[in-house]
């Protein structure tokens, strides 16, 4: 799913992007779904991961779209490479386009920090809007989850018992799932059919319960989001022991 679309200025520069899959379709596919938007520009391309700091360097890109599995190694290239760039390149965003629904990924690439981060699968790109719409997001500091990465995580958590959050109600912890996902509270409400008043209520009861302290709103919901992913963690872990 995607955060809440965030607008650009018109005075704003184009987001420079850098494109990172080994597959030649997928690059021409991506550049398609970018190309004539003035807000986003393809500044460079490569099909190996070693490849993607130095061009970033000389392009100036803001962001990287990348597969998972791509040289120089074949396994999780991608999710490597937005850790080594949150060391190298702090400022530089990262969607992560895969076809692997997997939670073991996506907690990789979220345990140091969710923000400029997005993990989409490829198969849930319908269109040019969607793939935008996390762009811009990232671009802006914000995170991006799949939906169905969240799903994955529900299930996860209902399989395998009582955890750290069992404490919040059914309410509440399908509140936090949403925010988990970058969900506003407006957006929230709208889901579940509740005043943005009681949206209100109940994050500020996740907060208070999860005791997160009183640093800002904006820090509150993204260390609210990375203790549900990794609590759910947790759990995939256990399962599979």
């Amino acid at each position: 799913m995607s955060s809440t679309p965030i607008p650009l200025s018109a005075d704003r520069p184009p987001i420079r992007v850098v494109l990172a899959d080994d597959a030649f379709l997928v690059r021409e596919a991506v550049k398609h779904l970018l190309s004539g938007v003035e807000t986003v520009e393809v500044v460079g391309e490569c099909s190996d991961a070693t490849e993607v700091p130095r061009i970033c360097d000389e392009e100036r890109a803001d962001l990287v779209i990348t597969d998972i599995r791509m040289p120089p190694s074949g396994e999780d290239e991608g999710i490597r490479l937005a850790a080594r760039l949150r060391e190298t390149h702090p400022a530089l965003g990262v969607v992560v386009l895969s076809t692997y629904a997997d939670v073991t990924y996506a907690l990789k690439l979220f345990e140091s920090g969710s923000d400029s981060r997005a993990y989409l699968l490829k198969d849930h790109i319908r269109d040019r809007a969607q793939l935008l719409d996390a762009v811009r997001a990232v671009a802006d500091g914000h995170s991006v989850i799949d939906p169905q990465i969240v799903e994955n995580l529900l299930r996860a958590r209902e399989t395998h018992g009582r955890s750290r959050i069992d404490q919040l109600t059914p309410r509440e912890h399908e509140t936090l799932a949403l925010v988990a996902e970058g969900h506003s509270n407006a957006m929230i409400a709208d889901r579940l059919v509740l005043t943005k008043r009681a949206v209100e209520k109940h994050v500020n009861a996740i907060f208070a319960k999860l005791e997160l302290g009183d640093p800002d709103h904006v820090s509150r919901r993204v260390r609210a989001a990375l203790i549900y992913l990794a609590d759910c963690s947790s759990l995939t872990t256990r399962g599979s022991g």
